[in-house]
């Protein structure tokens, strides 16, 4: 079963792109911006190290080739300095409908791989060599709004339950609350 985080009550009602629910994380959020601006601000860099991540990190790094087999790279700082590198390559670009990327989380510090297996059964081999997800994040119009529905697809359902022990999902609300407030700004 996908775990499913709606904001506000709200409820998605698109398909998955992934067949295998039991390892997603599906998060649904209706924004107050055209989807136009929303792509936008998830594929220009400028914008998108001003609103990844949770809200205490910085994205002091942020590069990205907006196309199909292009590279990004992210690099979160948290509050005390710890830095978070993700790195991928895109998968679908359609904008401004779809955009899917791996991410890979093997530059994350040791104590962070270490707080993911510690979720994990144990004897269970240590997860994050390399991409651990495919993120895909569609973008749907409704009238002035834009419903943003994002897909986070693990590697296992172990990986997954791991991953939301260690709160992913509230990294994305909050992640998201900062990218609805960035598109309050008009920027």
């Amino acid at each position: 079963m996908a775990i499913e985080m709606h904001h506000k009550g709200t409820r998605a009602t698109m398909e998955s792109p992934s067949k295998a629910p039991d390892r997603e994380v599906v998060i649904t959020r209706f924004l107050d911006a055209p989807r136009e601006r929303v792509f936008r601000a998830w594929t220009d860099p400028r914008l998108l190290s001003r609103w990844w991540g949770p809200r205490s990190f910085t994205t002091p790094t942020c590069q990205m080739d907006p196309r199909v087999g292009g590279a990004y790279r992210l690099v979160m700082r948290s509050p005390d300095g710890v830095l978070y590198p993700i790195k991928g390559v895109i998968r679908e670009f359609e904008a401004p409908d779809l955009l899917a990327f791996t991410a890979d989380l093997s530059g994350h510090p040791a104590k962070w791989h270490d707080l993911i297996h510690k979720h994990m059964k144990k004897g269970s081999a240590r997860p994050v060599k390399g991409p651990v997800s495919t993120i895909t994040a569609m973008f749907e119009e409704q009238g002035r709004r834009t419903r943003l529905s994002v897909w986070s697809l693990l590697e296992s359902a172990e990986i997954r339950d791991a991953f939301l022990k260690i709160g992913v999902t509230e990294g994305w609300e909050e992640s998201l609350d900062r990218l609805e407030e960035l598109l309050k700004r008009n920027e």
